[in-house]
């Protein structure tokens, strides 16, 4: 599959359920009331996708890998946020395991996705 917009990177899509999954958290338990908190969680969890986006906009290798670490360094941002949050008891334990290991698994994924387009050949459009 040819990949013509960000929406089609599958870590994008990952990136954008972790996401779903901090905001519904923010909107649902007692962190809607610890405002810092919660400002900080959403927004480094929707940095995860937006840099990814912007990273693909930017139409070339170098811009592009940049924004990716960018965004593997918003996930673990976000990872020791949701810790924060597990201590502050906002959330349950389930939660807390489950939004850990999409933290994990996302970090994974776009470190893979570096290391893949690091060494392949496509230089982006602005090289075309």
């Amino acid at each position: 599959m040819t990949i013509t917009k960000f929406e089609d990177l599958e870590i994008w899509k990952d990136a954008r359920e972790l996401s779903k999954k901090v905001i519904w958290i923010a909107n649902n338990s007692s962190l809607e009331k610890d405002y810092a908190l919660r400002n900080q969680v959403l927004g480094s969890s929707g940095s995860v996708m937006d840099n990814i986006a912007e990273g693909f906009e930017r139409d070339g290798k170098k811009e592009f890998l940049q924004f990716l670490y960018i965004a593997k360094g918003s996930c673990g941002e976000t990872r020791s946020q949701v810790h924060r949050i597990y201590d502050a008891g906002h959330i349950t334990p389930e939660n807390y395991q489950d939004l850990i290991r999409d933290c994990l698994s996302l970090s994974s994924r776009i470190a893979g996705f570096i290391n893949y387009l690091a060494k392949s050949d496509y230089q982006g459009i602005k090289k075309k």
